[in-house]
């Protein structure tokens, strides 16, 4: 498997640039210079930055300093503890992973403002290309846009290629990145090209008591390992029914490491056969499932990442009901650095 070289353990810095509220306060608390060395020393290489648009770019199209200066400024810090850093651009205008249908699929206008503002990234990091990676978009939703996101992605990786002809580029497939959808991408258009995509199977446990899923109960516990028909049956009572599909396709007689290994399969041979590197860009358990459960499931994903070479970023730094460094996690934390 060809390898993403730098970017092999790694850590999202979730809800700082990315779904928050935007504003100068949060920006300069959430995250600062001694969580960039804490991730560091833990041993990780890397770090994965969510930002919005809106960061850098204000509703007339003209672009944010400040809002780069952030950007800027975590790039240093991330020079300065010796941690490679990927640019995740986790919404854009008319769209957004955990929003209805803004209309940049279907807006010529919308696509030319996701492409200027890569450009832009391009022009002024581009000269990074040897510690930071960009990522076009996180999570394409719809399934039915994948020929139009492939098209996008080509046009978006020419434009960059003016301004940054070595660095890596992260593309993922559609419905949310997910690890059967990434055949559907288009063949790389360079050697730096790199697939990317989220696990979060089964997520039935990884997202038990969610309070953003409709069906779901706020007390309800599932564990890991578990077995498959138990798994099906809680799916299809509590999550909508997309998520039930992986089990059509995907049939193993435990939900365990055979069901990671199963479910990896076909884009790890994609990857391969198209002498591409692939990244999983996230993946972990939310605060509400057991201590040992979570342990059990992030013992097999590093497994499965170590046996294939898979560079990662788990989900989250803090907060965002995922943040490994938040009090649920404080008992397991240096069991669980240690499966990263």
């Amino acid at each position: 498997m060809k390898e993403f070289a730098g970017y092999r353990r790694g850590i999202n810095l979730g809800g700082w640039l990315s779904q928050c509220i935007h504003c100068r306060k949060h920006y300069d608390s959430f995250i600062v210079e001694s969580d960039i060395a804490r991730i560091s020393k833990w041993g990780l290489d890397h770090i994965r930055l969510p930002i919005d648009y809106k960061l850098v770019r204000s509703a007339d199209g003209s672009f944010k300093k400040e809002g780069f200066e952030y950007i800027d400024r975590c790039l240093e810090w991330c020079g300065k503890y010796n941690l490679n850093m990927i640019l995740d651009l986790h919404e854009t205008a008319g769209f957004s992973f955990d929003k209805k249908p803004g209309g940049f699929f279907k807006s010529p206008v919308l696509q030319d403002m996701f492409v200027s503002l890569w450009e832009e990234f391009a022009k002024r990091y581009g000269k990074y290309d040897t510690r930071l990676s960009f990522e076009l978009l996180n999570e394409v939703v719809d399934e039915n846009v994948a020929d139009v996101w492939n098209c996008i992605i080509k046009r978006t990786v020419t434009a960059i290629r003016q301004y940054a002809p070595v660095s890596k580029i992260l593309v993922g497939g559609v419905r949310n990145n997910s690890v059967l959808w990434v055949r559907k991408l288009d063949a790389p258009y360079d050697e730096n090209i790199v697939y990317t995509f989220h696990f979060y199977e089964p997520l039935i446990f990884t997202h038990q008591s969610a309070y953003w899923v409709d069906k779901m109960p706020a007390d309800f516990s599932t564990g890991y390992p578990s077995d498959f028909n138990t798994v099906v049956r809680e799916t299809e009572n509590y999550l909508p029914r997309m998520h039930r599909d992986i089990y059509d396709i995907i049939q193993t007689e435990k939900i365990d490491r055979s069901f990671i290994m199963a479910a990896f399969a076909d884009a790890l041979t994609a990857a391969e056969e198209r002498d591409a590197a692939i990244y999983c860009g996230e993946y972990g358990v939310i605060d509400k499932a057991s201590l040992s459960s979570t342990l059990n499931w992030f013992s097999d994903m590093h497994s499965v990442f170590e046996e294939h070479g898979i560079g990662r970023a788990v989900w989250t730094y803090r907060g965002k009901d995922f943040g490994i460094t938040d009090v649920h996690y404080s008992e397991i934390l240096n069991s669980l650095l240690r499966l990263l």
